[in-house]
């Protein structure tokens, strides 16, 4: 789900700081700077037991944030951001938080925490792959399952490294804990991709305390992440075939993009011969079903990206695998690296995998069904109470968001959680978005409104028109090589003439100087 996962944003830091004498005795604060905040923010560490039923065992260091309001008069309800993945550190991403929006930190604190397993909060994180062996993983899947099993032997020697004790419902715990060391009766909650698990499993256990509920990209507690992943990437990608069909360039530089998808795939494996973007060097490999279908799988998360897959395609279909690694590579790129892989599969393994299909055939081991599968026969599973799988009627209000392009959340998440919880909630579809809706400035605003509406009313009733305007971006079309050529689909060629005035003249050239040569 992170691919993952980018995170919404929602708060500026302050000047103003308050002291750590002002909040609670269990949560001690002192000044601190994080990487991409402009001002300071207060830091604290808040002990935790590793196993809830064994408060006097070992001790967990919950790492938190709290980036200040910059108004004097602030406002009591604080804002709890939840990050996505599973795996992704909130912390690490104050700088993105901060730059996306400063509204909302106006006059609401921002509280950020390391999940457990995240960050600084007790790390699960694995080995960094060095390039050759990062392709390696991301092309075998065998050795991408070696890799993960031997990480999860090394965390297991850790203080911390009983993986049963990672859920979300032990997390959410573990938030509630923060809330009363902040001394807030009531939060907001916004939640990017698993973040709005977390957010609904808060929502679910501790409703008294929650005043309004923003979730973008909705995984429900109920959602089965391995089954749903590979139904929904294919469902990305006959959207993909289907509206470069509808777009005039596109159709015409790619006459029949679905047959040319499914003859590459019916051709590997296959031997090829790739260079790696970031160094160049050249790598003999062998290309498969599931390594294309994996490479494409995080460009679809924006439409941006996206619009490189038909090109991609054409070329992979012809034998040249470079602009696909390039595409997927840059996917990746713009995506935190400090996802930690074994709070993910604790999360996963214990919350999805015990609920999908029985293993029917060889298809059962393929796409991501068959990598958590593998990866998770051998992974420590928590428990998780029956009541985690519910999601009662909300008293406070929900909005939650969907793109109608996005491989992993689409709408179709959303729209069954919306009429569990209740006419409180709001479902809202950005058509041609894909992951993560409130990186668009006019949602970001309405999110906005939405926390900052005074009343319950207020906030049912912003408007998210805005959300209908947002087209999807055209369908790459290379430079043709020799001379600059517009492109066929840019609506402006740079060789129109420029326009004038009404009343403009002519220019004139004066005598003699009509042809230089």
């Amino acid at each position: 789900m992170s691919n993952w996962p980018r995170g919404f944003a929602a708060l500026v830091a302050a000047a103003g700081l308050g002291t750590a004498s002002a909040w609670g005795a269990d949560l001690p604060l002192h000044t601190c700077r994080l990487q991409g905040l402009e001002h300071d923010a207060q830091c604290g560490v808040l002990k935790r037991p590793l196993d809830p039923a064994k408060p006097d065992g070992t001790q967990i260091d919950l790492h938190v944030v709290v980036v200040p309001a910059l108004a004097r008069q602030k406002l009591p309800d604080p804002i709890f951001f939840f990050a996505g993945g599973p795996g992704q550190s909130a912390i690490g991403l104050a700088g993105t938080i901060e730059h996306l929006s400063s509204r909302l930190g106006a006059r609401r604190d921002l509280v950020l925490i390391d999940q457990r397993g995240t960050g600084h909060s007790a790390p699960l994180q694995c080995d960094v792959p060095g390039p050759d062996d990062a392709i390696a993983r991301a092309l075998d899947r065998a050795h991408q399952v070696e890799a993960l099993d031997t990480c999860r032997v090394a965390l297991q020697k850790l203080p911390w490294g009983d993986l049963r004790f990672y859920t979300t419902t032990i997390a959410m715990a573990d938030a509630d804990a923060v809330r009363a060391a902040v001394g807030a009766d009531r939060i907001d909650l916004i939640g990017v991709s698993y973040g709005t698990r977390a957010a609904l499993e808060y929502l679910r256990a501790y409703p008294q305390h929650v005043r309004r509920v923003v979730i973008d990209g909705v995984a429900p507690p109920d959602m089965v992440l391995p089954e749903s992943d590979d139904i929904d990437g294919e469902a990305a990608m006959a959207a993909l075939f289907r509206d470069c069909a509808a777009e005039k360039a596109c159709a015409q530089a790619h006459p029949a993009l679905a047959h040319t998808w499914q003859a590459m795939l019916a051709s590997l494996p296959r031997a090829v011969d790739i260079a790696d973007p970031a160094t160049g060097q050249s790598h003999h490999l062998t290309m498969t079903r599931d390594a294309v279908r994996g490479i494409v799988h995080p460009a679809l998360y924006s439409p941006a990206l996206g619009a490189m897959l038909p090109y991609a395609i054409e070329e992979a279909a012809a034998g040249r695998f470079n602009v696909m690694i390039a595409l997927a590579t840059s996917s990746l790129g713009a995506q935190p690296t400090d996802l930690s892989e074994g709070q993910h599969f604790s999360v996963i393994c214990a919350e999805d995998v015990p609920r999908l299909p029985a293993a029917a055939g060889p298809a059962s081991d393929q796409g991501a069904q068959g990598l958590y599968r593998a990866v998770c026969a051998h992974w420590p599973r928590g428990e998780v109470p029956a009541a985690f799988y519910t999601i009662p009627k909300s008293a406070a209000p929900v909005l939650l968001l969907s793109g109608g392009l996005d491989p992993v959340t689409p709408p179709r998440h959303a729209e069954r959680v919306a009429q569990a919880l209740g006419p409180k909630a709001r479902s809202v579809v950005v058509a041609n978005n894909g992951h993560n809706v409130t990186a668009i400035a006019c949602m970001r605003d309405a999110v906005f409104h939405f926390i900052d509406a005074a009343t319950e009313a207020e906030a049912e009733a912003v408007d998210m028109n805005c959300a209908a305007k947002v087209p999807r971006p055209l369908a790459f079309v290379p430079l043709l090589p020799g001379r600059a050529v517009a492109a066929t689909n840019d609506p402006k060629r740079f060789d129109d003439p420029p326009p004038q005035a009404p009343d403009a003249t002519p220019p004139t050239t004066p005598p003699g100087m009509k042809d230089a040569r």
